[in-house]
């Protein structure tokens, strides 16, 4: 094993995530008893990594701050009181600043043994634990239901498509191409919605004009505003992320309360943050493992290759373009 451990931190506080970053170098540490060394192989990249550079996730703390979060790789070391794990064990993470350097040091109970070392797994991590946690333990989804999720062939909207689905529900998506509408019919979304070319309250008014019992949203902004006034009577809102107010932070608004507009539906909004929901991990992930593997939950990674530590930036600025498709990663050579 190497001892020289490559991460990439912020040097200053930032949502502009590349002039923020720096590759630095550190010896690899030795485990504590209840540790193991983890060599990565993929870091997933995610929208909040701009929140990351910004500080905003360590409130008071200064640069340097080590950046990235879940990734999956492979034990190469482990403390000497470890016993649920060795040396070879396939595992994935998710600790602030452990995704994006080469080796990680974490507790034996933050590592989560897997089949393989594979992107679609590490896809399953994050993404696919908030889709499946959000929408079962805080959304309460039901079967006989329509079910409405924005930026639906991202990262996590694609697992909130087809566990909405499989739950028995009509599938509403939001896209911004023809090429995504296909990839969302292709996993089961009734209703795909290019916002390029139709006019997203229109279509939900002409079509859904009870409302919508469920949505799954992560974009913010006028689309969150639109999603609240789609609501149906006792619908429930969930809010897991405001993408297009990362990187310039929160727009004042100036219009009525949500409140006025909640009340008289009966309805709900309802945020979710995925690491207060810990206790759900094993099981959600069991599942979702199994369903991945016996082909009966579609795991898209993005086509676009991101090599290595150096690649990151870039790879954030992709993502944040909107063109991906699926769950965008970065493989560092083995």
């Amino acid at each position: 094993m190497a001892r020289t451990n490559r991460k990439l931190v912020a040097t200053e506080l930032s949502t502009d995530f590349r002039e923020a970053s720096s590759i630095v170098e550190e010896a690899v540490p030795e485990p504590e008893p209840h540790e193991v060394v983890v060599r990565n192989r993929y870091a997933a990249v995610n929208a909040t990594d701009v929140n990351m550079s910004a500080g905003r996730y360590q409130p008071g703390m200064r640069p340097p701050i080590e950046l990235g979060a879940e990734a999956v790789g492979v034990v190469v070391q482990t403390g000497d009181r470890v016993r649920q794990l060795a040396e070879g064990d396939a595992v994935v993470t998710s600790t602030l600043g452990g995704g994006y350097r080469e080796y990680n040091v974490v507790r034996a109970s933050d590592a989560l043994k897997v089949p393989n070392p594979t992107p679609e797994v590490l896809s399953l991590m994050v993404s696919g634990l908030t889709a499946s946690i959000a929408l079962e333990e805080v959304g309460d989804m039901k079967s006989g239901e329509t079910v409405l999720v924005t930026a639906a062939a991202g990262g996590t909207g694609q697992y909130a498509v087809q566990l909405a689905k499989r739950a028995g529900n009509h599938v509403v998506g939001t896209c911004r191409s023809q090429e995504k509408v296909e990839f969302l019919k292709d996993i089961g979304c009734d209703h795909p919605i290019n916002y390029r070319e139709q006019e997203v309250a229109n279509v939900l008014d002409e079509k859904y004009p009870s409302g919508v019992n469920l949505i799954y949203e992560c974009v913010g902004g006028e689309l969150f505003d639109l999603c609240v006034d789609a609501l149906a009577r006792y619908g429930r809102l969930l809010c897991i992320g405001y993408v297009s107010e990362y990187k310039e932070g929160a727009q004042p608004i100036e219009h009525e309360r949500v409140y006025t507009k909640l009340i008289p539906k009966s309805a709900s909004l309802r945020g979710f943050f995925l690491p207060h929901y810990a206790e759900h991990f094993g099981p959600h992930m069991e599942k979702l493992i199994k369903l991945q593997q016996s082909g009966a939950l579609k795991v898209s990674i993005d086509d676009h290759v991101f090599e290595g530590l150096e690649d990151v930036p870039d790879a954030v600025e992709y993502l944040h373009s909107g063109e991906s498709k699926g769950k965008v990663v970065v493989r560092f050579p083995e």
